[in-house]
């Protein structure tokens, strides 16, 4: 008989796990590895449930030298929905509630749920939501079957060896996972019904993608929790750079899912001769090239979730932060070959303790190799292959507060030419004021050719602060909360910065690799006059008028992408007219009388066309 006495749940939730069939409380992650292989000697296991009388395989786990790979059966499920997030509580919320969407009550399906969980052997694994240090208690109740999925939250969260801890375990969220009802209420739809209670914050996923429930449904518990007590969990990474001469800045990369959050971690990847490309011309084939003899270290600090908890914020004008998860989701879908991400691909090839794989393929007894990614049904590679992470597996990982220097934002681009605009006009590095820094975070470009969510045609939004997809609260509370966290960080840079594409060169994550290294070997040097040129476009700031990096100089083709041939003033004034739009498109709904009037006077100005200097005027840029 298990001891439930440690934790203090909810009436309805505690009435589940003293009546269902049994109770699993892990202690360690480790023995979640043989539950999610159905047994100690177990090499491969189905996942399967019944559905109107026939039983359906959700995803396979298979044992394999390095961990266990997972993959599902559908490529629906190999990446996250969008709009996977309903809201079934009648707080104030600019997400669909689930009475709108499913005209009736949460009440009836919450209580299947509960009766459901009743008849089956249950794993109960706790955890502390948002780190160690600053995070709140929270507990996911899923069925044994679905082991993989407790496994995974293990390495993405800080879990909890109950024995061990101190007092009473009271979670603040639990996740209950019910998978069946996502073919017998849901059609087929990954859905996460958030349902915010006074006595604790109840999340059902009804799907076994942990990106939707795991990760962002987490993610969606601390943004409420901060929207409440006046703070933020930025959508970003986070890295320190330590350059040849030991100087060092921290970088924070915030961004839209695909943004290069993860690959601003990354090592400059290169060619075998050691060179560095930095673009190659998709018309011509022409590529271009730089050599850096010793690069810049790197020190990791966060992937995707950084705290801004108050409890670590200081005096210095910049903003401090530490990271608020205790793993990374990572995607690796640019690692195609052995010899692409050295430092990752040692990690997991030959890990201090068994990962978990998604999405990549798995052979009972061999090694996962990140580089097999699983084949969709199209016979494309799945874009979304995953590993996770602990980040106690990183080297040189920072879990010690930092204050940061830098705070880019990433955009995935498209091609940009004359004959076809696009909003490809970013050059390699854009340095913005706050102002425009905060309204790049409201509007958020989801951007070109995302390859971890489910496609979507042209540019949208991810959503204030990169983070609206998994918010259950109001985005104009949100925007009140990032403008006045860039009010009082004045000392913290801005700048904007492309993937993928600059005008017509493909130039993948490049930019912000070679601008880690630019901005970090300037320090904290001011740009002098002359250096900075006010972009054509006023929301893109200001462009470098050159840029030299270990004594090469970059083609101004990248750093101000007008000057292309290729594209020219007219293609970029296109593009220009579609971020234009775009911006008005979604700024406007930030205009509400709730919004702040230091931000009501920003967004008036890009509704204006105003010119660069109007946005200095409300805030200024200390560069």
């Amino acid at each position: 008989m298990v001891d439930l006495s440690r934790f203090r749940f909810t009436e309805d939730i505690a009435r589940v796990l003293k009546d269902c069939k049994g109770v699993i409380i892990p202690k360690s992650r480790s023995e979640l590895i043989p539950l999610t292989l159905g047994g100690e000697n177990e090499n491969r296991f189905e996942v399967q449930y019944e559905v109107d009388g026939k039983m359906v395989t959700e995803a396979v786990a298979v044992r394999c030298k390095n961990g266990v790979s997972i993959n599902y059966t559908e490529d629906y499920m190999r990446r996250r929905d969008p709009d996977c997030l309903i809201v079934s509580d009648d707080l104030s919320s600019d997400k669909p509630r689930f009475k709108d969407v499913y005209k009736e009550d949460f009440g009836r399906l919450r209580e299947e749920t509960f009766n459901w969980l009743l008849g089956q052997e249950l794993i109960i694994t706790p955890f502390m939501a948002g780190g160690a240090c600053n995070g709140y208690p929270a507990a996911l109740i899923a069925p044994k079957n679905a082991a993989f999925f407790a496994c995974g939250l293990a390495g993405l969260q800080y879990f909890v060896n109950i024995d061990e801890y101190e007092g009473v375990f009271e979670p603040k969220t639990v996740i209950l996972l019910a998978p069946p009802f996502r073919h017998t209420y849901f059609d087929g739809k990954q859905i996460v019904v958030h349902n915010r209670t006074p006595e604790v914050y109840e999340m059902f996923s009804y799907n076994l993608y942990p990106g939707p429930s795991a990760k962002k449904g987490v993610y969606g518990f601390l943004l409420d929790i901060g929207e409440r007590e006046g703070w933020v969990t930025a959508h970003a990474s986070a890295v320190k750079i330590t350059t040849p001469y030991e100087n060092e800045i921290v970088f924070m990369h915030e961004g839209a899912s695909g943004g290069g959050k993860s690959e601003m971690g990354e090592n400059i990847h290169r060619e075998p001769d050691g060179n560095i490309i930095i673009g190659q011309n998709l018309l011509t084939n022409e590529k271009f090239y730089l050599h850096i003899e010793e690069p810049c270290e790197l020190s990791p600090i966060a992937d995707d979730m950084v705290s801004c908890h108050p409890n670590i914020q200081n005096d210095s004008k910049k903003l401090v932060i530490r990271d608020a998860e205790d793993g990374w989701f990572l995607r690796v879908d640019h690692i195609k070959e052995y010899g692409t991400e050295p430092v990752h691909e040692k990690i997991f090839t030959m890990p201090s303790e068994p990962l978990v794989f998604l999405n990549l393929e798995g052979t009972p007894g061999a090694t996962c190799l990140v580089w097999e990614h699983t084949i969709d049904s199209s016979g494309a590679p799945c874009p979304n292959p995953r590993v996770i992470l602990p980040r106690r597996m990183v080297p040189n990982v920072i879990s010690a507060p930092v204050e940061v220097d830098v705070r880019s934002f990433g955009v995935r681009t498209p091609p940009a030419t004359a004959d076809r605009p696009s909003y490809g006009i970013l050059g390699m590095v854009n340095i913005i004021p706050p102002a425009l820094a905060w309204l790049w975070r409201l509007v958020a470009p989801r951007g070109h050719n995302n390859p971890s969510i489910i496609e979507t045609e042209g540019i949208t939004s991810e959503g204030v602060g990169s983070y609206g997809p998994f918010l259950t609260g109001k985005i104009v509370n949100h925007a009140n909360l990032l403008l006045e966290q860039i009010q009082s960080s004045l000392a913290t840079r801005y700048v904007l910065i492309p993937n993928q594409h600059i005008g017509c060169y493909k130039v993948g994550f490049m930019p912000q690799w070679l601008m880690r290294e630019y901005l970090a070997r300037r320090g904290s040097a001011k740009f002098k006059l002359g250096q900075l040129v006010p972009a054509r476009f006023p929301l893109l700031g200001y462009g470098l008028e050159n840029l030299k990096i270990d004594g090469q100089y970059i083609r101004k083709a990248f750093l101000r992408p007008e000057t292309q041939a290729e594209l020219g003033l007219d293609g970029y004034d296109a593009g220009a007219k579609m971020l234009n739009d775009f911006f008005k498109k979604e700024l406007s709904k930030f205009y509400v009388p709730e919004l702040s009037p230091a931000g009501k006077r920003i967004i008036e100005c890009c509704l204006n066309d105003a010119a660069l200097e109007e946005y200095l005027n409300i805030i200024p840029m200390r560069y």
